[in-house]
């Protein structure tokens, strides 16, 4: 239990975020909002509901009262017919039943799940969301937690229900089953349809429409379309040949795994999420390449990155080959052998893994009036409303207003915000009123090591570093205009978690102040 004093008032609450366990005693704590230390979760001190993700489930909450000087914390219990326990009394002041052993459920789990409306024969409204990821679930979600009590049916050209995408590039030898956010009896439950392998082809909005690739449609009353992102191609000779992969699903990360233990292995990108996934591959991989498709990317890189991520990837082996690009792949008896890099370097290659960048999955609205930009992102306002009545769209397809960038328009590709996209477009499909109000928050791990961002550093000029690069414990700060937009930071929590909110309240930070 995490015992909150907030001026005058006590708070008793579950003390580990149901996201990934981590200890909120460690997070930040402003008014009545709590934010986790590690990923940037919040919650309400008072009701213990979510108010920030990427947590799905809010913490349980626990009846306070205070006599004599003492804080009692009152808990649910299910008494069994066993011999008496009454130590939990002595250390937290709860009042248990003697004759009996108490088991105290609410103590026993980090997490609860919120309260929600049932499926209602009577409603004909039917609510529409494609893809199968985090924007969509959490759509899903908060319109039956909001009291929506139509149909809702999500369709997925994914073989899954949603799944934790994080962690396919940090526990490569997990099965799908292992990361799945929801259960399918979960959804099930809550009278959520949830279509797989059912892949939308075009939408015909006059006549408010989706069909699929199976040859049948569905009509909505409303729709969201949150179809995701998918990885760019490479576009060498070569590129066709097997065992060049991408990482988008549980399939092809297993798949990543087993064919590069024991072989050498050339990863073309410099993402955090190429770096991640470096790290996570195993020891016996002969030669691990990174290769940037991008001339001049190191020089574009912040030194800390360079400092910090790379150099602990180069001490485990990783051989980084920057400002080059990759000229063609070269294969035997139709598998890869080799990359062929522009600078003329040959790189033995049993597996190429790609992950040079991501494109909006919009194709399909091709020819259709909804607006987009010229990479293919939808363009939402705050309320996450297309240009098409009735339409919203959320997650990685999206281009949307960035408070943090003076409401210029960019596509964020992280869970937490997708999840407040989806959560955004539910109210709005209630007629809320409710503008996107939310602060990116990111994080990756690398050998072991947590890396934390909250904010948006795009248009960066200057940085503060705080602490060391080369012992791997230090606080980035990006500056623009003279103020922090956002910041980074390796083993200095809860420094992230606290500026994240800082920038949530509107409130600046000055670089002079960050020095």
């Amino acid at each position: 239990v995490l015992l909150v004093r907030n001026r005058k008032e006590f708070r008793a609450l579950g003390s580990k975020c149901p996201h990934y366990g981590a200890p909120l005693s460690k997070g930040v704590l402003r008014g009545e909002r709590l934010r986790c230390p590690w990923h940037g979760a919040c919650f309400n001190i008072r009701t213990g509901d979510i108010e920030e993700y990427p947590a799905l489930d809010c913490i349980p909450c626990f009846k306070v009262t205070v006599e004599d000087g003492k804080v009692f914390i009152t808990a649910k219990k299910k008494v069994l017919t066993l011999p008496a326990v009454t130590e939990h009394r002595q250390h937290l002041g709860l009042r248990v039943t003697p004759a009996f052993r108490v088991l105290l459920q609410d103590l026993e789990s980090s997490r609860r799940v919120k309260d929600t409306s049932r499926r209602c024969l009577l409603n004909k409204n039917t609510v529409l969301l494609l893809g199968g990821g985090v924007a969509a679930l959490v759509c899903a979600e908060t319109l039956r937690q909001e009291g929506f009590t139509g149909r809702i049916v999500m369709a997925t050209k994914e073989k899954h229900v949603p799944y934790d995408k994080s962690k396919l590039s940090k526990e490569m030898n997990l099965k799908a089953e292992d990361v799945y956010l929801r259960k399918p009896e979960f959804l099930q439950a809550r009278g959520i349809e949830f279509w797989t392998e059912k892949e939308a082809v075009s939408v015909d909005f006059q006549k408010q429409k989706v069909h699929f690739m199976d040859g049948s449609s569905q009509k909505y009353h409303q729709l969201l379309i949150a179809t995701g992102s998918h990885s760019g191609f490479l576009k060498v000779p070569g590129a066709d040949l097997q065992n060049v992969c991408t990482l988008q699903t549980p399939e092809e990360s297993r798949k990543i795994l087993e064919l590069a233990t024991g072989k050498n292995l050339v990863i073309v990108g410099a993402s955090f999420v190429e770096e991640s996934q470096a790290s996570r591959l195993p020891a016996p991989a002969r030669d691990t390449n990174g290769t940037s498709l991008q001339p001049g990317a190191a020089a574009e890189l912040p030194a800390w990155v360079l400092a910090g991520p790379f150099q602990m990837l180069q001490n485990k082996g990783v051989k980084f080959h920057m400002k080059t690009e990759l000229r063609e792949l070269k294969g035997k008896d139709g598998k890869v052998t080799e990359a062929v890099l522009a600078n003329g370097e040959n790189l033995p290659a049993d597996v190429v893994v790609v992950g040079i960048g991501s494109t909006p999955n919009s194709a399909f609205l091709k020819g259709t009036s909804i607006a987009r930009d010229d990479k293919g992102a939808i363009l939402v306002d705050l309320l996450m409303q297309t240009n098409i009545p009735n339409v919203f769209a959320a997650g990685d397809v999206v281009t949307f207003p960035v408070a943090l960038l003076d409401g210029d328009r960019s596509s964020i590709h992280h869970q937490q915000v997708a999840e407040a996209h989806g959560h955004c477009a539910a109210l709005n499909m209630l007629k809320r009123g409710e503008e996107l109000h939310t602060v990116p928050y990111f994080w990756t791990t690398l050998l072991g090591k947590s890396i934390r961002y909250a904010g948006c550093g795009k248009g960066y000029t200057d940085t503060v570093v705080k602490g060391s690069l080369e012992q791997q414990k230090f606080l980035i700060f990006y500056i623009r205009d003279g103020h922090v937009t956002a910041a980074a930071s390796l083993n200095c929590d809860p420094m992230v978690s606290l500026i994240a909110e800082v920038l949530y309240l509107g409130k600046q930070i000055s670089k002079e102040e960050a020095e």
